[in-house]
């Protein structure tokens, strides 16, 4: 069985680097968890409405609690939280699918420039693939994989076996992969 969290080789981060750029997927690199966090925060502006989607990445490196507990941000999953979904389903579902920023993470990036993106409720999808203004996924080298045959590999037997235990643990429920979305932007020609 792979090694999911084996970081890739610098050879293949630079490829995948390349990749994503051609595809018009801007990318900055940084050297660990700090650094990610410091360079997000430093590129939301003030008072910005932000949505972080559930992340086990975003939560590891404390970068959903600086957005969602400080007073520096509109940050949206506290307004969430705090909505009734019997009577407000709609409204959060609006909240939620077309903030001004929104910060995520990915499960798979592939060498030729895909970003892999499952999801159990599809509840992030559309902030990330279309609505969101503009959106930062913070992704580690081990999300790095060939393909994308090899990036639902790593959804499947290592993703989501992690996901539904915490799913249990949060909800005290089972997770699913019911949805997938794949990104792979390309540069309109001018």
């Amino acid at each position: 069985m792979k090694n999911w969290t084996k970081l890739a080789t610098d050879e293949e981060i630079k490829k995948t680097l390349k990749s994503l750029e051609a595809n018009g997927i801007k990318t900055i690199v940084v050297e660990n968890g700090k650094q990610a966090k410091i360079k997000v925060i430093g590129m939301l502006p003030e008072n910005a409405e932000v949505f972080t989607m559930t992340s086990m990445t975003l939560e590891s490196i404390g970068l959903d609690k600086v957005i969602n507990e400080s007073e520096k941000y509109n940050a949206v999953r506290p307004k969430l939280f705090a909505m009734d979904r019997n009577t407000q389903a709609r409204e959060m579902a609006r909240l939620g699918a077309a903030p001004d920023w929104v910060v995520s993470s990915v499960h798979a990036v592939t060498q030729d420039g895909h970003l892999l993106i499952a999801s159990n409720s599809g509840s992030q999808l559309s902030a990330e693939a279309y609505a969101g203004g503009k959106v930062i996924f913070v992704a580690g080298a081990q999300k790095i994989v060939k393909d994308t045959d090899e990036g639902m590999e790593r959804i499947y037997t290592h993703t989501f076996p992690l996901e539904d235990e915490r799913a249990q643990k949060a909800y005290g429920m089972h997770s699913g992969v019911s949805k997938i979305l794949i990104i792979k932007m390309l540069k309109l020609m001018s």
